[in-house]
């Protein structure tokens, strides 16, 4: 039936390594994982046996932009599919679960932040669903790369819905993530499906140039690369958004065509780099991390880590983006140890203070039964980072402290596209008295009205809840009568126990991003350790992902061919004894103490500060306009902070 099923509706004559067996574990009713390389057809796997199973087939997928290629495929192939995003309006949202409700889509696509709305949750439990999948499924671990929070809660919200089958899909995850994701939802060893990370098309070369000569030798390895008839397809990788920007422009001044690409630039701008890029107007993209999740080009020829890449994951996974088709592509790596400082900030950036963990703790338990919170807000009372902030609320969901209820946008503000009497005028009776209330409620500066919804009582004997002045607003907006903006978003939470002692539970989460710090910091050396090998680098990469099947000897790595790479390392100007550590740190705690925020002096606080690793706190001080902020970012952060830690104690 497979089979038949795969020739009839996708026209493959056969399947791809791994697809049969994942295949059969679904169709058969068990769950599965599997572990297939980007671009091995991972996809098929339950876009098949959703037309075999009974119910919905639900789709977590982190990116919309790969929802959109999945769904588009589908469609190509007479497949009743959808998805839900925040760029749909209401009708678009509204048909779409109709159409989930009735069972005429089989295959739904949703973010895992949709998953947190309570009207979402409210409606997908009262639809029966066969298949819960799980795209780039190494999220959910802690100990892989690319951790997201809210991935934590899918075992939840499968037992919540019912859902009996679970399928996680990933193209990079170690033994220990594999482990991880399997034990999360129960799979059996036996139903994890991987094809292998080797591949033997790819040229893995390590040649670590100085940083002040790197941009000139990538110029001589790319030139020939593009004096072709038809330039080679290149992705160059670096870390940092003006990396990217200098870079494209050096390249760009050599003659060599490249353009930059990050998360600074806006989505429209994105969409164009990336169609040029696709269809081949543009040979060659320098990039940040940004670029590359949903990629499917098969005839890139060229990687190169301009900076050194995260961990060894995303080398794998940016690499895996080289040579789709089939023939030779290569994969090059310039960096040496000097920008590993800059990653390691990365690292001692995300990791919460004890006391900003307790100030997290002090306002859960002055909330009563509710907890009303804007993140960004809380994130600045905090001083901890937005990212690792949802770590810890998550981590107080997964301790049955709080669960999600809903969240709404606190600020509206609205433009008229002509008079409010025109407006009012459209209506009659209960209806007209409801939209005059609105305007009534709402100040207007030049052109703009700002709504106060405290000031929409019921005085008048008018419904005016919040959620049906919301549809109204949408409505108006969808007529063509109003231009809507929304903003600060705030999250309610119930609070499920107010037994908490907040001593011993600061402590159990400090230690926790503790673990999490130093696990990161030692995928860094595992990293370096790797690139510095005198062993097949093809080899030693498939034995981090614990696949045994790669040969002993690729031949075609620099490790093979003799060259064993050693990492040049950063050379501060001067040594780090001799910098006066107080008169750095001094105009920085005059202003902290004229900030009357109540945050303490401590060792991490003055590291981030001299290291110049941002916080929220920082951005509220301004600090960056501080003479001495990132003043030793070229130091070790742990060298640093021991400096620092001994100028305190002194």
């Amino acid at each position: 039936m497979i089979q038949q099923t795969l020739q009839e509706v996708f026209g493959y004559d056969d399947f791809r390594p791994g697809q049969r067996p994942v295949i059969e574990a679904i169709v058969a009713g068990r769950s599965a994982a599997a572990i297939f390389p980007t671009g091995s057809g991972k996809s098929l796997c339950y876009q098949l046996p959703a037309l075999q199973l009974p119910h919905l087939t639900l789709v977590i997928s982190p990116l919309l932009a790969l929802m959109q290629d999945q769904l588009a495929f589908l469609d190509r192939h007479g497949i009743p599919a959808a998805s839900l995003d925040s760029g749909q309006s209401r009708e678009q949202a509204a048909a779409v679960m109709e159409g989930v409700k009735r069972g005429e889509i089989r295959i739904l696509m949703v973010s895992v932040e949709r998953l947190k709305n309570e009207r979402f949750r409210a409606f997908i439990s009262r639809v029966p669903i066969s298949l819960m999948v799980v795209d780039e499924a190494h999220c959910i671990s802690e100990w892989g790369h690319n951790f997201r929070p809210d991935y934590l809660k899918l075992p939840d919200y499968r037992r919540d819905f019912a859902i009996p089958q679970v399928l996680l899909l990933t193209a990079t995850a170690t033994p220990r993530v594999i482990d991880d994701m399997r034990t999360r939802f129960d799979i059996a060893p036996g139903d994890v499906t991987g094809t292998g990370f080797y591949r033997a098309n790819l040229d893995l070369q390590v040649t670590p140039v100085p940083a002040a000569e790197r941009p000139r030798r990538l110029v001589e390895w790319l030139r020939p690369r593009f004096e072709q008839e038809t330039p080679e397809s290149t992705i160059v990788y670096v870390t940092l958004q003006q990396t990217a920007e200098r870079l494209a422009a050096y390249l760009a001044k050599a003659g060599l065509s490249a353009i930059a690409y990050h998360a600074g630039l806006d989505g429209e701008r994105r969409e164009a780099i990336q169609r040029d890029f696709m269809a081949g107007h543009t040979p060659c993209i320098v990039a940040t991390i940004a670029f590359g999740m949903g990629i499917d080009k098969a005839d890139i020829r060229n990687v190169v880590h301009f900076d050194l890449p995260k961990s060894i994951e995303n080398y794998s996974q940016e690499i895996g983006r080289a040579g789709r088709d089939g023939l030779p592509s290569r994969c090059l790596m310039l960096a040496g140890r000097d920008h590993l400082e800059v990653l390691e900030n990365f690292v001692y950036g995300d990791t919460p203070e004890h006391h900003g963990i307790r100030r997290v703790i002090d306002d859960l338990r002055a909330a009563g039964t509710q907890w009303e919170l804007m993140l960004n807000t809380l994130s600045r009372h905090s001083n901890i980072r937005p990212l690792p902030l949802k770590t810890l609320l998550v981590q107080l969901e997964l301790r049955r402290l709080i669960a999600p209820r809903y969240s709404y946008f606190a600020d509206y503000r609205f433009r008229l596209e002509g008079e409010a009497e025109a407006l009012i005028d459209r209506f009659q009776g209960e209806r007209r008295a409801f939209v005059q209330a609105i305007l009534d409620a709402s100040s207007r500066a030049r052109t703009w009205y700002s709504l106060d919804f405290a000031a929409l009582g019921a005085e008048r004997g008018l419904d005016t809840r919040r959620s049906r002045v919301i549809t109204a607003l949408d409505y108006f907006v969808e007529k063509g009568w109003m231009v809507l903006e929304s903003k600060q978003m705030t999250e309610v939470y119930e609070v499920l126990s107010t037994e908490i002692d907040p001593v011993t539970l600061t402590d159990e989460l400090f230690a926790y991003f503790r673990d999490k710090e130093r696990a990161e910091i030692d995928r860094l050396q595992a990293m370096l350790s790797l690139f510095e090998s005198d062993r097949c680098l093809s080899r030693r990469l498939a034995d981090w992902f614990g696949d045994a099947r790669a040969p002993e000897h690729c031949g075609h790595c620099s490790a093979c061919r003799g060259q064993v790479a050693r990492l040049p390392p950063a050379e501060p100007a001067t040594s780090l004894v001799t910098r006066d550590v107080d008169a750095l740190c001094r105009p920085f705690l005059q202003r902290l103490a004229e900030a009357g925020e109540g945050h303490p002096a401590t060792a991490d606080l003055l590291t981030r500060f001299l290291c110049g690793i941002t916080t929220p706190l920082f951005a509220s001080m301004k600090a960056r306009k501080l003479e001495a902020f990132a003043a030793l970012e070229g130091y070790p952060y742990a060298e640093v902070r021991r400096r620092v830690a001994e100028h305190l104690a002194g």
